[in-house]
């Protein structure tokens, strides 16, 4: 769990999310359309695309906005059409590094995705030689102190949740994949707030790294979620909390 706690945190803490908005909505918007395409547009039949209409709008993305990207996605209206990858590689240290990707051009995402692991000492791999070391799961989070952790514990596993963990400032419930929704939805009736759900890839071991491999990884993990065509990264690292403060301030 360490990679995904601590990267989630550092995102938390470095995010600048009004000068990232239309790279957000780039990336939600893309994510809308392949649901879509794939699965429908109907998300009540499509809970991939169920998900990401609820993090598009988590994010104030406007209603027509999303209809016009599930729209793309079922053929309704024009636009491009994108291809899910994903790419496996190490970063410094041997810490385990999984991208998922939605492009238009596998050719420069690939390019742009080598380039980025080599610039911090890290190195593209082959295709299954670290997805192994991933589980997908549904991921809750909420702020621990505001929250009666009772509750969450009670309310999460009757409605199908696997666990309830604490992980630095979070509280965490975690879900099979395909009970993330109706955990979810618990969670929402019973008036607990929380920061995130969400369908993820959880690392089954950590890997700590200190010193400049730390900041090589985390600049690894900022320019690969900063790539136009990455949807999502995913790690096993753990780095020491100071090595955190240090580049967040």
């Amino acid at each position: 769990m360490a990679g995904h706690s601590k990267w989630a945190n550092i995102k938390h803490r470095k995010a600048a999310v009004d000068a990232k908005r239309g790279k957000i909505f780039t990336k939600l918007i893309r994510e809308l359309t392949v649901s879509a395409k794939h699965g429908g547009g109907d998300p009540e039949s499509n809970p991939r695309l169920r998900t990401a209409i609820a993090t598009a709008k988590g994010q104030n993305m406007p209603n027509d906005t999303i209809d016009r990207a599930i729209k793309r996605g079922t053929g309704e209206i024009g636009g491009d059409d994108f291809q899910e990858l994903s790419y496996e590689g190490y970063g410094p240290g041997g810490s385990a590094v999984l991208v998922r990707a939605l492009t238009d051009n596998k050719n420069r995402t690939v390019s742009d995705i080598r380039r980025i692991f080599t610039k911090h000492g890290g190195n593209l791999g082959e295709n299954g030689c670290v997805a192994w070391m991933f589980d997908m799961r549904g991921r809750i989070a909420f702020e621990k102190d505001k929250v009666d952790e009772d509750k969450v514990f009670e309310i999460a596993l009757e409605a199908g949740a696997e666990d309830v963990r604490t992980e630095d400032e979070e509280l965490v419930v975690i879900t099979p994949p395909e009970s993330v929704e109706e955990v979810k939805s618990a969670i929402q009736e019973a008036d607990l707030a929380f920061e995130s759900a969400e369908v993820t890839m959880i690392p089954q071991n950590s890997v700590r790294i200190e010193g400049k491999d730390a900041e090589h990884m985390i600049r690894l993990m900022e320019d690969l979620e900063d790539s136009d065509d990455v949807q999502n990264v995913y790690s096993n690292f753990d780095v020491p909390e100071e090595v955190i403060e240090s580049l967040a301030s």
